[in-house]
């Protein structure tokens, strides 16, 4: 059986079983081991968050495509799509699958295609704060979508659009501690499907400072403490059934919490 045949048996379990306490989605989808402590600090939320019943198509172009980021809730149903997601089910349908990986630095300069299972079993964990961004790798991006589209095809992006642009996907798993410092590209979504992910954002005007092969997680420790008011970024924690949109040109970090499945949709 290959890996499309498991993953449309997986769908059609996840169309006619019905939620017990035993699902992925109430136990973090099994990639949490049960020695992973993941990070506790949430942070404060300085985005604005908002039912996406009460946001038209309209007034988010008015209000935010452009202008600011905003975290929508409601406005997609992954779940058949989480379900997928779970360790169990991604390694039976993707295992022995290659995937490329990066660099966790600005740049992200080095590609290292490993097979998934090995990325899993002993690249994914906890993120030391004093490693180098150069010497982490990342699953984020760079997806096979010829192999992947079996899965991909399952995941409903968000409804709204910017005029003159396509969405393009770039799928993720990262271990707690792990992120990307700061960098800047176009518009985009992110969507975490399993774990929680903390985002740090400035305008396109407000560079922040921060050392391109430090790790987002060493930023928290040693510069964020220390930053007068007016430096603060906008900031906020995603969770499943969440997803954030950033303009483009925004500056951007993240750091995952936990072990974190996700999902991003950039505009260009």
């Amino acid at each position: 059986m290959d890996h499309k045949e498991v993953l449309s048996l997986l769908l059609l379990a996840a169309v006619w079983l019905p939620p017990c306490s035993g699902t992925p989605e109430r136990d973090g989808g099994g990639w949490a081991s049960g020695s992973e402590v993941g990070l506790q600090d949430e942070g404060p939320c300085s985005v604005d968050v908002l039912d996406a019943a009460s946001l038209t198509h309209r007034q988010f172009i008015e209000r935010y495509a452009y202008t600011r980021p905003v975290i929508l809730t409601g406005i997609t149903d992954n779940t058949k799509f989480r379900l997928l997601c779970s360790k169990t089910n991604l390694l039976g349908s993707f295992g022995d699958r290659s995937i490329r990986l990066s660099t966790a630095n600005t740049h992200s300069y080095k590609k290292v295609d490993v097979p998934f299972r090995e990325y899993v079993d002993v690249l994914l964990k906890p993120q030391s704060a004093g490693a180098l961004g150069s010497d982490t790798l990342y699953f984020f991006g760079d997806n096979n979508f010829t192999e992947w589209s079996p899965l991909f095809d399952q995941y409903q992006p968000p409804p709204y659009g910017l005029p003159g642009t396509t969405a393009a996907y770039s799928f993720g798993v990262a271990g707690p501690g792990s992120g990307v410092p700061f960098h800047w590209h176009g518009p985009g979504f992110s969507e975490v499907l399993y774990g929680r992910k903390r985002w740090f954002l400035y305008p396109p005007d407000q560079e922040p400072h921060f050392h391109p092969n430090r790790t987002t997680l060493s930023w928290l420790q040693e510069t964020y403490p220390v930053l007068p008011p007016e430096e603060a970024p906008l900031e906020c924690t995603i969770r499943p059934g969440e997803v954030l949109f950033f303009p483009g040109r925004w500056w951007h970090a993240t750091l995952n919490l936990d072990t974190s499945v996700f999902m991003s949709t950039f505009l260009g």
